[in-house]
């Protein structure tokens, strides 16, 4: 298999990680936690795809990784919370509507990452 030195970032090798959340929020305290969680995932570089879900572009499987395990460590103790790894590929395949009319697929925000 050949291996394509010129372009590090491809569409098979790019991931997108999708986190799906629904949080308890009866109390004010549960209100707190979700409020918490979403803020950690925004922090972490995520955006807002739909209220109780997330994603990110990361560079590599490796990059997603990192990000994945930063999820993890800051789930609520209650509620149900996803994890989703794609390709850029397979996310570029995604069709979206708003009500009956298709909407086209938003390009994603360059993200520079400092190590």
């Amino acid at each position: 298999m050949a291996v394509d030195r010129f372009s590090r970032l491809n569409q098979y090798r790019a991931m997108w990680v999708l986190v799906f959340f629904d949080l308890p929020t009866e109390s004010k305290k549960e209100r707190k936690v979700a409020a918490r969680f979403r803020k950690e995932l925004l922090n972490d570089g995520f955006s807002m795809f739909q209220f109780s879900i997330y994603l990110r572009f990361c560079a590599s499987r490796e990059n997603a990784d990192v990000h994945i395990r930063r999820v993890k460590k800051s789930l609520p103790e209650k509620g149900k919370v996803g994890i989703l790894h794609i390709t850029d590929k397979q996310f570029g395949m995604m069709e979206l509507f708003h009500g009956v009319k298709q909407a086209k697929l938003e390009s994603p925000v360059q993200q520079l990452e400092l190590f």
